[in-house]
């Protein structure tokens, strides 16, 4: 097993060195920069263009570079320094904007991945064990509606009806008051207040297609000849279910760690846009459309990076869980 992840490491290594110069590269894909971008938005306003300002910025960042030297310079001051940058936009150390929202991004997300996991095994195995039951038909009926319904169009839907029916602003994850106020027991307890509705939001199309995933892997399983022959030796049937079959159908989740501590630091970029959520995913998005290539790049790269240390941790827990694997390995 230890050479196994030792080689695995050894992999990532030019992985990562490959990844960054991609990410770097598709920021600089289109047309333009971000102070191409920045001047075409004050003409479009009306607002006066001083070029000489603009031919500052460029040199001081560095924009009439050669990409290579931009780069090397991006690279060499996060390996080196641990600096990833300033954002043009900002006028910001690109670390110091990820870093204020990366607490509420990430508390966001697990409590999401916990409710859905905690919805959707016990709900896969009892539609699974209860083949062409009625609740099993229900089951699959919601599943389908939560896995087709995006998660941006539901956000809407709930929006709309808490405002028209209620009353309520459900938009964002703090009253007006604590947004800006430092972190306090009353803001917190004003967070919780709000946390609900972006939760099942996030997790209802995650939760719906767990659904769908254990359903059909622990049916996979239920027929196998070691079933039978537990069920033969009198074990019983809820012992056997959930130390077997239930067991081996956990692997699909284990296989998606890798995505799933990207989406930690991302979030759903869509619904944090429509619920006007404090986290990474509207900032993310906002630096990729004003092409500010450090805070844009740096998403890029930091969700790359999750996304290989998470395809090797999910290889490794599947490695620990399941022996077929790890023999294989």
């Amino acid at each position: 097993m230890l050479g196994y992840i030792l080689r695995r490491i050894a992999m990532m290594i030019p992985t990562l060195i490959v990844i960054s110069m991609l990410s770097f590269v598709i920021i600089q894909l289109p047309p333009g920069d971000y102070l191409t971008s920045y001047a075409a938005t004050l003409r479009a306003t009306g607002d006066a263009v001083d070029e000489a300002e603009l031919a500052s910025l460029r040199q001081r960042y560095g924009l009439g570079e050669p990409i290579y030297v931009q780069y090397y310079k991006w690279m060499s001051g996060i390996i080196l320094h641990g600096d990833w940058g300033q954002s043009m936009e900002w006028r910001k150390p690109v670390k110091e904007l990820i870093w204020e929202r990366m607490a509420l991004t990430v508390f966001l997300s697990l409590i999401a991945i916990c409710v859905s996991w905690f919805v959707a095994i016990p709900v896969g195995v009892f539609s699974a064990t209860h083949q062409y039951s009625i609740p099993d038909y229900l089951f699959s009926a919601l599943s389908f509606i939560g896995a087709g319904t995006p998660g941006f169009m539901l956000a809407m839907v709930v929006m709309w009806v808490a405002m028209r029916q209620f009353g309520l602003n459900v938009g964002g994850l703090f009253s007006e008051e604590y947004i800006l106020a430092p972190w306090s027991w009353a803001k917190f307890v004003d967070m919780l207040k709000h946390l609900w509705i972006p939760v099942v939001v996030i997790a209802l199309e995650s939760t719906a297609g767990s659904i769908r995933t254990t359903r059909a892997n622990v049916l996979d399983e239920l027929n196998k000849p070691y079933v039978e022959t537990a069920r033969a030796k009198g074990l019983r049937e809820r012992q056997l279910v959930w130390k077997y079959p239930v067991r081996v159908a956990m692997n699909p989740f284990f296989s998606t760690v890798g995505w799933t501590l990207a989406s930690l630091i991302s979030g759903q970029t869509l619904v944090a846009v429509v619920l006007s959520l404090q986290t990474n995913g509207p900032m993310m998005l906002r630096a990729l459309r004003s092409q500010d290539m450090y805070l844009a790049g740096s998403f890029l790269f930091l969700l790359s990076v999750l996304t290989v240390i998470g395809t090797l941790v999910s290889d490794v827990l599947l490695a620990w869980v399941d022996p077929r694997i790890r023999m294989e390995s």
